[in-house]
């Protein structure tokens, strides 16, 4: 009498080929997972990096050649820049709450702790720095430059070199652009 079924050589087969494709199943799917968080983490990082220099392009592109004074009343240049800082008088501060403030905005950038900082000062004259803002994680070093004319109050533009994980990155800023047409 013959009996239906199966014998262990043959379940013992059929498992080692169902473990074989479980396991490239897994491999398949942590490599499609790892190749998404790489490509998230790479959108996040580009994100960043527009963002941040969005807000240089807008203050670099106010900015103002308004002198202004420290605490002690020192008169300050309207425009400083150095290798890891740059510090700058800008126009066009919003003031939706009807404070009585000017429209100038005193703005402080500088590489400090792997970071792109940016800060302001509550007033122009006199105030001390506000709390620092991160506009770029992750920046292992970097350096300001200001290009033009040597001597000038404000230079024609800026170039801010990041030394980011993917690499530098160098980027350039015309300054002091309202409306298209250089103040």
């Amino acid at each position: 009498m013959k009996s239906a079924g199966f014998t262990l050589v043959e379940l013992l087969v059929a498992l080692f080929i169902f473990g074989l494709l479980a396991a490239g199943g897994t491999a398949l799917l942590a490599s499609g997972i790892e190749a998404s968080n790489s490509a998230r983490d790479g959108m996040e990082r580009t994100g960043a990096l527009a963002r941040s220099r969005s807000l240089l392009m807008a203050d670099l592109g106010q900015a103002a050649d308004r002198p202004w004074r420290d605490s002690d009343g020192t008169r300050q240049p309207a425009f400083q820049i150095s290798a890891d800082r740059l510090v700058l008088v800008r126009r066009g501060w919003r003031n939706e709450a009807g404070s009585s403030r000017a429209s100038l905005q005193r703005v402080e950038w500088r590489i400090s702790d792997g970071r792109l900082e940016r800060r302001a000062a509550p007033m122009l004259d006199g105030a001390a720095w506000g709390p620092p803002a991160v506009a770029l994680a992750g920046v292992r070093g970097g350096q300001f430059a200001a290009l033009g004319p040597e001597g000038a109050e404000m230079p024609a533009a800026v170039a801010l070199t990041l030394d980011l994980p993917g690499g530098p990155v160098r980027q350039l800023f015309r300054v002091g652009l309202v409306g298209g047409v250089p103040s």
